[in-house]
């Protein structure tokens, strides 16, 4: 439910307008230098402020409280901690009511008989993405000398992120995107057939991320364009080097040695600034309805470093396997 992994285990906790939020790492091995600086690069890939981004800014200074001695993992759970302080909650009073189209709002209130807490998305929140990242800087350490890179290639259609975020300020509408993430260096042998293939573990975790919807290995749906000579990767060395890639680096659910790519598509932000309809169940009828609070017209532009990291932890745990 809220954990995931057999040997890194990562445990996710919080809520976006609560006191906390932060993650337990279970399973991480003893002697890797960890410290709060060496989580600062990817946060900050993580944190809003460029255009098309929520207003919302947040310190995202984490804390380790269990786990690491003298700049180093003990072997025990590490346990880290982030703050919320910018939160604005009055801005979701109206969700109690009027659940947001395209959000988890409505099915939050019927699976916990409305005990949840809405502010902000309560626990489905992309903030917590942000104890994601932390728990892959770890992972990204266990997995070197692997390299783990993602990218935004397409936003709203168009390969120029710069003039599709411009189009969406312009509309005042949100847009989606597709990000790339390869993986360079990893070994063959990565992955189990059947329920525990390199793809499936990846896909899983990838998935957990808030607005992604598709995911798509090596060559994908164009594959089905194309004939079993043509999609076939030649082995051209001992080490299982291939002339070309459509598969992405996996074959039967195990990494081949090749670098191993994937794209995942992520959809427009729920949170839209124009006007929509949805239910409002005190007055039982379908009203007019505007979004409130701080969002992102594109939130692709801030998913690369946690699709990173969501691809790190998955790998690592097939590692320590």
């Amino acid at each position: 439910m809220n954990s995931f992994g057999r040997k890194f285990r990562v445990t996710i906790f919080g809520e976006s307008h609560g006191a906390f939020l932060g993650i337990s790492i279970d399973g991480c091995p003893a002697g890797i230098a960890i410290n709060e600086a060496c989580f600062m690069t990817d946060i900050n890939r993580r944190k809003a402020g460029a255009s098309g981004t929520t207003p919302r800014l947040e310190e995202d200074k984490p804390t380790i409280v269990s786990g690491v001695f003298n700049g180093y993992s003990t072997g025990a759970p590490i346990t880290i901690l982030f703050a919320n302080e910018n939160v604005r909650s009055t801005d979701y009073e109206a969700i109690k009511q009027t659940p947001r189209p395209g959000h988890a709002d409505f099915v939050l209130d019927k699976k916990f008989n409305g005990f949840n807490d809405y502010r902000g998305g309560g626990y489905s929140s992309g903030r917590l993405t942000l104890a994601l990242v932390a728990a892959g800087v770890i992972a990204k350490k266990i997995l070197a000398p692997a390299i783990v890179t993602a990218h935004l290639s397409e936003a709203g259609g168009n390969t120029d992120i710069e003039s599709a975020i411009a189009t969406a300020i312009e509309n005042q509408d949100s847009i989606g995107g597709i990000v790339r993430c390869a993986v360079v260096g990893l070994p063959a042998s990565l992955g189990e057939p059947f329920f525990d293939s390199a793809e499936s573990v990846i896909s899983h975790l990838v998935f957990s991320i808030p607005a992604v919807k598709g995911i798509s290995f090596g060559a994908g749906f164009a594959a089905v364009k194309m004939t079993g000579s043509q999609h076939n990767d030649a082995i051209v060395d001992a080490e299982g080097t291939t002339k070309s890639n459509f598969s992405g680096g996996i074959n039967g659910g195990i990494s081949n040695g090749n670098e191993l790519y994937f794209d995942v598509a992520v959809k427009p932000t729920s949170s839209t600034p124009r006007s929509q309809q949805t239910w409002n169940k005190e007055t039982q009828s379908v009203e007019e309805f505007t979004i409130k609070g701080r969002h992102d017209l594109c939130v692709a532009l801030r998913v690369p470093v946690v699709v990173e990291a969501a691809t790190a932890i998955a790998l690592a745990d097939l590692k320590l396997l």
